[in-house]
């Protein structure tokens, strides 16, 4: 039995201002009022509203497979190993940018797609989300990329996903919960067939 939680009033934002800005990020400062009057500044990272959207690709083999890229992350200095992601372009489905990013990232491209939701990243600090999709029913394709260097895919089953979680490469929190997320479907048999 869940708890009743009594809805609390939003607080307004009473004013928001870019204080910074580079290429890749703007940082907002927000003067926020609660709804017992107490008054803040929070600062996050904004969004360009260029009409972009982030997707994050689990590209299943088969029910226990997946692949996964090693790809350097400047932001903790050493190799991941990761899902593909990127920007779905303004016009593009998400489907159309998590196929194009799966052709440039690990070279196959996927026939059926299942959006397993939206992740936030740090919600206390960014205003951004990702929208997580399973792709399904693989086929070879390459496009090129925008990757300094060739990436390393490897194939991962469900079953090593702890095996997994005690490596040192492997500390993105979201591409961990959207693994487990996943395999949770799987099992309860809600992603549907898959074939390649």
């Amino acid at each position: 039995m869940t708890e009743h939680i009594p809805q609390k009033n939003k607080p307004e934002i009473r004013a928001c201002r870019e204080i910074a800005r580079t290429r890749l990020f703007r940082i907002e400062e927000l003067d926020i009022q609660f709804s017992n009057g107490e008054e803040r500044i929070y600062e996050r990272l904004g969004e360009f509203e260029t009409g972009h959207r982030g997707v994050m690709v689990v590209p299943l083999i088969d029910h226990q497979r997946f692949m996964m890229i090693r790809e350097y992350s400047a932001g903790t200095e050493d190799y991941q190993l990761t899902l593909p992601k990127g920007l779905a372009e303004p016009g593009e489905t998400l489907e159309e940018g998590g196929n194009r990013e799966l052709k440039e990232e690990i070279g196959f491209g996927a026939r059926s797609w299942h959006h397993l939701g939206d992740f936030t990243l740090s919600p206390n600090y960014m205003k951004r989300s990702i929208h997580i999709m399973v792709a399904q029913n693989l086929y070879k394709e390459r496009l090129e990329g925008d990757e300094p260097e060739p990436l390393e895919v490897d194939t991962f089953s469900f079953d090593q996903l702890m095996e997994l979680c005690a490596r040192p490469d492997f500390t993105e929190a979201r591409v961990i919960a959207a693994l487990f997320l996943v395999r949770e479907q799987l099992n309860a048999g809600l992603l549907g067939n898959i074939h390649n």
